[in-house]
């Protein structure tokens, strides 16, 4: 049985190619990165989401038209002394997310630095995507939306505001994000059927439903 949408059925799934690349989140500890991952991953939000330690990997995949987007995903720390690691995690991944809390301006102003250090130390063709997280906190909001999306602009990069909690922007950012990767870098298409994706191009779908797998 097929999904809706435009994920392939799956009988067809030796016409779909499978792109897999690396994704690294960054910011300010505290700021719903792992919310973020997790909300993504497996459906889910954990209001006492524990701090991570080092960096923690997950992977999920997206389906798009005839192409499965697979990313492995590299959740790094927040805390200052975790810095020193955030590089090894960086390099060679072909997109990010810098996550700033939007109800606290000293993270948008961290989340500008680790823009500057992508930048200059990254991939050259890496996409960036800023993402202001707790956007069902509105009301403690201190961070303006345009003031981020006017600075996304001057630097090149994708801008959404998202929920962790509310799962508002999340698979959308994903898919943004996915869209912009080349869909070059090509699998055995039978690898589709050993992993667990989400096709995002279907509001309707859930993000624990399988669309390239049974």
């Amino acid at each position: 049985m097929s999904t809706r949408g435009t994920g392939r059925a799956n009988g067809n799934l030796p016409q779909t190619k499978i792109c897999q690349f690396k994704l690294v989140l960054l910011g300010d500890m505290a700021v719903g990165k792992s919310s973020l991952v997790l909300r993504f991953v497996k459906g889910q939000f954990d209001e006492f989401q524990e701090t991570t330690i080092g960096a923690a990997f997950l992977a999920q995949s997206v389906c798009l038209d005839d192409t499965t987007v697979k990313f492995e995903i590299w959740d790094t720390a927040g805390q200052e002394r975790y810095h020193s690691l955030a590089p090894m995690y960086y390099r060679g991944a072909q997109a990010a997310i810098v996550v700033f809390d939007i109800t606290k301006p000293e993270t948008f102003e961290r989340a500008k630095a680790w823009v500057k250090e992508l930048q200059r130390q990254a991939s050259p063709n890496i996409v960036i995507a800023l993402a202001g997280n707790k956007a069902d906190l509105a009301e403690k909001r201190l961070v303006e939306y345009e003031e981020a999306q006017t600075y996304a602009e001057d630097t090149g990069l994708l801008f959404m505001e998202t929920s962790a909690k509310t799962a508002m922007n999340v698979n959308e950012l994903f898919l943004a994000i996915a869209k912009k990767m080349p869909k070059t870098d090509t699998q055995n298409p039978t690898h589709a059927a050993r992993h667990r994706g989400v096709n995002l191009q279907d509001p309707d779908t859930q993000s624990t439903r399988s669309c390239c797998g049974n």
